[in-house]
């Protein structure tokens, strides 16, 4: 019988206590053969306030327990540990203490579970992938017998009021090259559904926005290019940067690429001008962001990934939402999770923190929103 066909109406899980561990060891023993926790690591963990560390009764017997653990700054959770005795195994339980987890998760503004798993443990896995986790990557020598582990992730918060309201669209770049007009399609095609295809437009977008030089391959764009190509079809545009001048020069170290990217600069700034497009040179922040929103406004905003990917890269995503805790992101590109669908990459929640740490480009932390609105 499998775990979503049992209600175990006579499991109840709270939080351990120092009373437990005697049991937890027990349970530790049974259910492991190597990486246990001792009667220290289980003391320090109950009494830790960066970890949660909850049992399971059933027919008053601790059965099993999970324990999270979280790091100060981000907005991820790690399943660090979850075990029930084979006793009580088919009986749903183990769904149920994971489905706590990502409660008590919830409750300390997390938006994504992580955990680890033995890729040889094809029970645990199947259940992992049931309740909406996804491999993510792998850690070489990760257990004392020198096992690799499986890296798995689900994204545990959404954005609220999704259901209720126009969501702004998913599109992915196609190239590694073309976030920005990516961006800008999602942008277009939140105001005029399904008007603005890719498959032409984002090379198109890119020809004409393309400001930067990379250190090798083809350049991006530049809030001035972008914020050009939307009023040229039809889309009023706001730019906000918090350096005059040109942008990205200290990234480039050839003389003759900086000389080029000044005359764009100076070519597409006239252009900003004459069109009569706002720029400010301001210190964008989240009360900005929050403003521009509340104007209806969608907001590509400028990214450092090293946030993410420790590629230290300029990368533009779409800013769809702000709450409370989270910043609510687009994130076109897809390289680094491609099994996930269109849907659940809208609406990435970020926490503030993590959001304001990527919110800046470079030595000089260039900072640049450009606000797309229909006319």
């Amino acid at each position: 019988m499998s775990d979503a066909q049992v209600q175990p109406s006579l499991s109840t899980i709270c939080a351990a206590e120092v009373t437990d561990i005697a049991t937890l060891v027990e349970i530790e023993q049974a259910c492991f053969t190597t990486d246990k926790l001792s009667v220290r690591s289980f003391r320090r963990f109950i009494s830790e306030k960066r970890s949660d560390l909850y049992i399971a009764r059933y027919k008053n017997e601790i059965v099993g327990y999970y324990l999270l653990l979280y790091r100060r700054g981000t907005s991820l959770a790690r399943l660090y540990s979850i075990a029930l005795l084979p006793s009580a195994r088919g009986t749903g339980i183990a769904a149920q203490l994971l489905k706590d987890a990502e409660e008590r998760a919830l409750e300390r503004h997390c938006a994504f579970m992580r955990l680890e798993v033995r890729p040889d443990n094809a029970a645990a896995i199947r259940l992992y992938q049931k309740l909406g986790y996804h491999p993510f990557g792998v850690k070489l020598d990760f257990y004392e017998d020198h096992t690799d582990a499986l890296c798995m992730q689900k994204q545990i918060h959404h954005f609220p009021a999704i259901a209720h309201q126009r969501v702004v669209p998913y599109i992915p770049q196609s190239t590694p090259f073309t976030c920005g007009p990516a961006c800008l399609l999602m942008a277009f095609n939140y105001f005029m559904p399904e008007q603005y295809t890719p498959e032409h437009l984002e090379i198109d977008i890119w020809r004409e926005a393309t400001t930067v030089f990379m250190t090798s391959g083809h350049g991006g764009c530049g809030p001035y290019g972008l914020a050009l190509a939307a009023e040229r079809r039809g889309f009023a545009s706001k730019i906000y940067v918090n350096q005059a001048g040109p942008l990205f020069l200290d990234t480039v170290r050839s003389a003759d690429k900086k000389a080029v990217m000044q005359r764009v600069y100076h070519a597409d700034h006239n252009k900003v001008l004459t069109a009569n497009i706002p720029l400010a040179i301001v210190e964008p922040n989240l009360v900005l962001i929050q403003q521009l929103l509340d104007q209806g406004y969608i907001l590509l905003v400028l990214i450092s990934t090293w946030q993410f990917d420790r590629s230290k890269a300029p990368h533009w995503v779409v800013v769809c939402a702000i709450d409370e805790f989270f910043v609510y992101i687009n994130d076109p590109d897809v390289a680094d999770i491609p099994w996930l669908s269109n849907s659940e990459r809208q609406y990435i929640p970020i926490s503030h923190l993590v959001f304001l740490k990527a919110f800046g480009f470079g030595k000089k932390r260039l900072k640049a929103v450009v606000a797309i609105k229909s006319r």
